[in-house]
């Protein structure tokens, strides 16, 4: 297997360790020997397992797989530190321990769609993304994998918030498309029923609550959302930060003056068509954020 690079300074992690190595005389080439050895076994090993090792093609795209693999482990072990990715490549174990990690990582974060993936555990499309030859002059395989990290996180979140505050335990997959929008139900109906789980109650409920003066400005909201997530693991709760907008905090108390407005109509007994006359204008011109979208039937 080839693991040379022209230029070892953009392509895979695995090839700018070795390439630099070589540079500054940190490899010898027994050591090279050893790592080429082992890449060399490893990927007529992954071919054997998900391609076929007797034909040509499929043995040189197994080789690319385990560069990216062991790129992404290697990467992630060493830290983005070169010289302790190399001694990482040259304990006994070699190869194999930043191919068992980078291996994890991508079952860590791949989407379970219920389709069978050609390589179990990590989706298919996700390998792909980090497969890379030695001699690519461009990697983004680590990128690639900080994205489904996000987006796994984000799920997980969302997962998490349901899990958690919600009084049910089904969930219809369609009544929220993001993860904003399940934090913003939390946030507005534990603010305004002193932190009760969620239920699909908050517009018969909010006749009877009342509407405190304080509660009308940004700073409040923001304490909740942060009471809110202090409540979840921390990488969880960074992952949700990092989704939200900088309008969440001033759509959630837009949302808080349509209610009381919305009480009001209550108040005055007005018809359900009219209530949701009024619901569904204000939807249209300026979306809720928070305020349930639940059916009532």
């Amino acid at each position: 297997m080839q693991l040379m690079l022209r230029d070892g300074s953009t392509g895979p992690f695995l090839t700018q360790v070795i390439t630099k190595a070589l540079a500054e005389a940190t490899l010898d080439d027994a050591g090279l020997k050893q790592i080429k050895t082992k890449a060399v076994l490893m990927s007529l090993k992954f071919a054997d397992k998900f391609y076929n090792k007797y034909k040509m093609h499929l043995l040189e795209q197994a080789a690319f797989d385990v560069i990216g693999i062991v790129s992404l482990g290697l990467q992630e072990l060493a830290k983005d530190d070169q010289q302790q990715a190399l001694a990482l490549l040259l304990a006994p174990e070699g190869l194999v321990k930043p191919f068992q990690k980078g291996w994890t990582m991508l079952a860590a974060v791949s989407k379970k769609t219920g389709k069978p993936s050609l390589y179990g555990d990590v989706a298919e499309q996700l390998l792909q993304s980090i497969s890379t030859p030695p001699d690519a002059e461009d990697w983004d395989g680590y990128k690639q994998y900080q994205l489904a990290l996000t987006e796994h996180r984000r799920s997980q979140s969302m997962q998490l918030l349901q899990q958690q505050f919600y009084a049910r335990s089904l969930f219809d997959e369609f009544e929220h498309f993001s993860l904003e929008e399940v934090l913003a139900e939390v946030v507005f109906y534990r603010a305004l029923t002193g932190g009760d789980k969620v239920r699909q109650d908050l517009k018969q409920r909010i006749r009877a609550i009342e509407l405190q003066p304080h509660w009308f400005n940004d700073t409040f909201f923001a304490m909740q959302t942060e009471a809110t997530l202090a409540e979840l693991p921390p990488a969880n709760a960074d992952a949700i930060r990092n989704d939200l907008g900088q309008h969440f905090i001033p759509a959630l108390l837009r949302t808080l003056t349509f209610a009381k407005d919305y009480q009001a109509l209550q108040q005055q007994q007005a018809s359900p068509e009219k209530l949701d006359a009024f619901e569904g204008k204000q939807g249209l011109t300026n979306p809720l954020l928070g305020w349930p979208q639940y059916l009532e039937l």
